[in-house]
């Protein structure tokens, strides 16, 4: 069984991806961020950088004392490696996914995060920051979108966690104030995740916890 301390944001989205997908057995641990849950002794155990998500295994492979972890990319890197699935065996493929994988955590996922506090949640408004890091996503969405141009995945014509830790920034395109439809190759595979049945549950989670504001 996976404990899986969570809330409904894009790097909590990758876990719940990953989990969907392989049907492991999985208790989910809402943590309310916007209430402070995060600062929580009990969850800073676990978690000792306040951040979602973090994971507790209660079965790791060496039979030992339950295992947490957190950081979103080392979390899918660890249930890839447990699961032996979403990550290629092979020497060229797995290196493939790990550096798109990175590429997500250091590059995307920083900037799309700066553009949604600047344009989003600021208490004031600053031109100059919000063209920085709009301008920065969509030059990350174009690196992706000529990636895409001739495989069906990030990393080759298989789902990986690479995948996985992409897709959820996207899916907050239009805050980013991104266009898909200016990126064709994108927006092919972003429709090719969001049809995965894995995909609808782990988005089904997220509206049944954080419901979306009328």
């Amino acid at each position: 069984m996976i404990d899986l301390y969570y809330w409904t944001t894009p790097n909590g989205h990758k876990i719940s991806l990953f989990l969907e997908e392989t049907g492991l057995p999985y208790s989910v641990h809402p943590v309310n961020i916007g209430q402070g849950e995060q600062f929580k002794p009990e969850f800073l155990k676990i978690a000792p950088n306040n951040r979602i998500p973090a994971i507790v295994d209660h079965q790791p492979a060496d039979g030992g004392a339950p295992l947490s972890l957190f950081e979103s990319g080392a979390i899918l890197l660890y249930l890839a490696e447990k699961t032996g699935q979403f990550l290629p065996k092979d020497l060229r493929g797995r290196q493939e996914a790990l550096q798109w994988l990175f590429w997500q955590m250091g590059g995307l996922g920083p900037m799309a995060g700066q553009n949604h506090h600047f344009s989003q949640f600021a208490p004031e408004k600053i031109p100059y920051a919000i063209k920085r890091y709009v301008d920065e996503t969509a030059q990350l969405y174009g690196v992706l979108d000529r990636r895409l141009a001739d495989r069906d995945f990030v990393a080759g014509s298989e789902y990986s966690i690479a995948d996985m830790a992409i897709y959820p920034w996207i899916v907050s395109h239009k805050w980013q104030s991104q266009n898909l439809e200016d990126f064709p190759n994108l927006h092919r595979w972003f429709n090719r995740i969001l049809d995965r049945p894995a995909t609808a549950r782990a988005y089904a989670i997220a509206a049944r916890i954080n419901p979306p504001k009328s």
